[in-house]
């Protein structure tokens, strides 16, 4: 009975796993701060993307983890650094899986942050630049979605002008349009090596304190051309999902954040939480406040478990 009036639904197809990428061949290397997730060359990202359509998830997130770092990120945009190999391999060999790729600076810059810096700095426009540099490579590869999770203002637009002007009209964006600025990316920093140098990213990330100023984001990111709009991280701003989804109507992604995700594993691992009900918990709660997309890396096993 309880099943047959159930209000919020899970489903595998809602769920997007995402898998760090790095250079060389035969690595599957765990992250020591996140249990169960691993930095992975390009033929074992791929096992791994066949493994998850095998489990029901047939969406992936890519980042890339270049050996290769600069000042301006130069690595982004190498048609053969991992996100775009990885793209290319996993759209040839494991068909039907939809393939989204992070697009940002901060996985490949030698200080960390997200763009172009001025001394202490990001300089918005020349950041927008590289970003742009970025996307149209990951279209070139076959991405299905490219996910801009900078937060510089234009990089959308300039994103969607660039790819319709390149022929990639058919490319859609996934706006991390309400990304703030946490202290739960921790696990992710240590998995991508992306912690920054120097200071922080207060200057482009939100505040957590404010869910208004997310709405001007997310209307922002929209009106420049958006498909899709993401709130990050997830359960500590369900309120901030329920306001965009209700305000918007839009595709809604929510990001189960690493340090989410690691909180779970670390109290299961001592004994503290059933590990399966808090996950499922967990989700169930972020698609009630009305994610229709969640980014986890519990991905797969709540697939197994639906």
């Amino acid at each position: 009975m309880r099943a047959l009036v159930r209000e919020s639904r899970l489903s595998a197809d809602m769920l997007v796993l995402p898998l760090f990428v790095c250079e060389g061949r035969g690595v599957r290397r765990e992250v020591s701060s996140m249990p169960g997730v691993f930095n992975l060359s390009v033929e074992e990202a791929v096992i791994e993307a066949r493994a998850a359509q095998q489990d029901g998830v047939r969406s992936v997130l890519l980042f890339g983890l270049p050996e290769h770092k600069d000042e301006i990120g130069s690595s982004a945009y190498d048609p053969d650094a991992p996100v775009q190999a990885a793209t290319r391999a996993i759209k040839r060999e494991v068909p039907g899986t939809l393939v989204i790729t992070d697009v940002c600076l901060c996985e490949y810059t030698d200080h960390g942050h997200c763009g172009i810096m001025d001394g202490h700095d990001i300089v918005n426009d020349p950041t927008v630049e590289q970003l742009v540099r970025a996307a149209l490579s990951h279209a070139k590869a076959g991405a299905d979605i490219v996910a801009p999770s900078d937060m510089m203002d234009g990089r959308v637009g300039a994103i969607r002008t660039a790819l319709d002007d390149g022929g990639f009209q058919q490319v859609a964006i996934m706006s991390y349009a309400a990304k703030y600025c946490s202290a739960f990316y921790g696990p992710f920093r240590d998995a991508a090596a992306s912690a920054p140098k120097f200071g922080d990213r207060r200057s482009h990330q939100m505040d957590p304190a404010n869910a208004e100023e997310a709405l001007r984001e997310v209307e922002q990111d929209i009106a420049e051309g958006a498909d899709m709009v993401m709130v990050k991280p997830a359960a500590a701003y369900l309120d901030v999902i329920r306001r965009v989804k209700d305000t918007f109507g839009y595709p809604t992604a929510a990001y189960h954040v690493s340090g989410e995700y690691a909180m779970i594993k670390a109290a299961a691992r001592n004994g503290w939480i059933d590990e399966k009900r808090a996950m499922m918990e967990t989700l169930v709660g972020i698609r009630r406040a009305g994610a229709d997309i969640i980014i986890t890396y519990y991905a797969r096993e709540a697939a197994r478990s639906l």
